[in-house]
C-alpha cells in the first residue's frame, strides 16, 4: 500500500498509509476505535477502493477493479468477518462450500473433500450437517475460518476474531491462526483489541492512529518503546485516568 487515502463524506479515514505485508508473516493491526484498521484491511481484499494511492497484491495492482476483475484476488486473499457472517439458512457444509460454488465448482465430491479438509484444519471434523443456530460462539468462528481457508488462499484477513469469546476459546483461535501460518504458509493480517493475543501470534505489529500508521515493529519493540501513546493503549489507560483517582 502506497500513500493510500480514504474518505467517507467529510471524514478522512485513511491519511496516506504506506504498508508492506510480508509473505508468511502474521501482522497484527492495533489502534483505537475509528483509527482506520478495518477500513485499511478492506482495501487489501478489494472491498473498498482508495480515493488516492495504490495497492498491489503479488505485484498486481488491485485499485478500483470490478468484481469480475477481482476474481483472481479472491482466491489469494480471504476474509473472516467479526461476526462470522454465516448464512443461517445453510448448514456448516453449505456455508463452507459457498465460496467454492460461487467460484464455479460443481463437482460435489471435490466440494465435499475440500469442506472436510477445512473442518479438520479448524478442528471441527464431522460437523458438516449442523446449522449455525446449533453452534457455540467459538464454533461459529471456526466455521467462518474454515470458509475463509477452504480455497487455501495465500492470505487471510481477520476482523476482530476474538470478539465475544472467552479467554480459553480466544486462545484456541490464536493457535489456529499460527497453525495456518506455520503448517500451511498462510499470511495472516489480524485486527484485534485482545492484547494477550498480540504477544502470542504477532510477528509484527502496526499501530494506527487518526488514519495514519503511528508505529511499526515487533511485539517486543512496541512493549519496550516507552512511547506514552503506545503504553497507554497496551495497558488500557485513558488519558483522563488521573482525573478519576
Amino acid at each position: 500500500m502506497r500513500n493510500v487515502h480514504q474518505r467517507f463524506g467529510d471524514q478522512h479515514v485513511l491519511r496516506g498509509v504506506d504498508l508492506d505485508i510480508y509473505r508468511g508473516e502474521t501482522l497484527v493491526l492495533l489502534g483505537g476505535s475509528g483509527g482506520g484498521k478495518s477500513v485499511l484491511m478492506k482495501h487489501i481484499c478489494g472491498l473498498l477502493c482508495p480515493v488516492k494511492g495504490t495497492i498491489e497484491v503479488d505485484g498486481e495492482s488491485i485499485d478500483c477493479r470490478g468484481e469480475r476483475e477481482l476474481a483472481g484476488l479472491r482466491k489469494k486473499v480471504s476474509m473472516m468477518f467479526q461476526s462470522g457472517a454465516l448464512f443461517d439458512s445453510l448448514s456448516v457444509s453449505g456455508n463452507i462450500a459457498f465460496p467454492l460454488r460461487e467460484a464455479g465448482e460443481r463437482d460435489d465430491i471435490v466440494i465435499q473433500e475440500k469442506v472436510c479438509k477445512a473442518l479438520e484444519i479448524v478442528r471441527l471434523p464431522g460437523q458438516e450437517e449442523k446449522m449455525p443456530s446449533e453452534l457455540s460462539g467459538g464454533m461459529r468462528k471456526r466455521v467462518a475460518l474454515a470458509r475463509a481457508i477452504v480455497e487455501m488462499p495465500a492470505m487471510v484477513l481477520y476482523d476482530e476474531p476474538h470478539a465475544g469469546l472467552d479467554p480459553v476459546t480466544a486462545d484456541s483461535i490464536d493457535h489456529l491462526i499460527k497453525d495456518l501460518q506455520t503448517d500451511h504458509g498462510i499470511t495472516n493480517v489480524v485486527v484485534t483489541h485482545e492484547m494477550r493475543s498480540v504477544f502470542r501470534i504477532a510477528d509484527r505489529v502496526v499501530f494506527m492512529q487518526d488514519g495514519q500508521i503511528y508505529f511499526k515493529g515487533t511485539p517486543t519493540e512496541i512493549k519496550e518503546s516507552g512511547d506514552p501513546v503506545l503504553l497507554d493503549f497496551l495497558e488500557g489507560r485513558s488519558e483522563r485516568a488521573g482525573e478519576w483517582k
